[in-house]
């Protein structure tokens, strides 16, 4: 798994000991896997957050901030 900031900086990357095995592809995809997921959890809480910040605002004007 992968632990990314709000600004997709990467933290920690976190490899269960099951999959040090010889196949390097396996690990290497398991990883850019993890770090698309991570990504995309980011952009989905950041979009849930600017939701939240914009719901007061005049009709259009909120999808001007995203």
């Amino acid at each position: 798994s992968v632990v990314m900031t709000g600004k997709h900086a990467v933290k920690r990357v976190m490899i269960d000991e099951s999959l040090y095995g010889d196949d390097k592809d396996m690990l290497e995809d398991l990883v850019a896997a993890a770090m698309n997921d991570a990504t995309q959890k980011v952009e989905s809480m950041t979009k849930e957050k600017m939701s939240g910040m914009t719901a007061g605002l005049p009709a259009g004007l909120g999808s001007l901030m995203s």
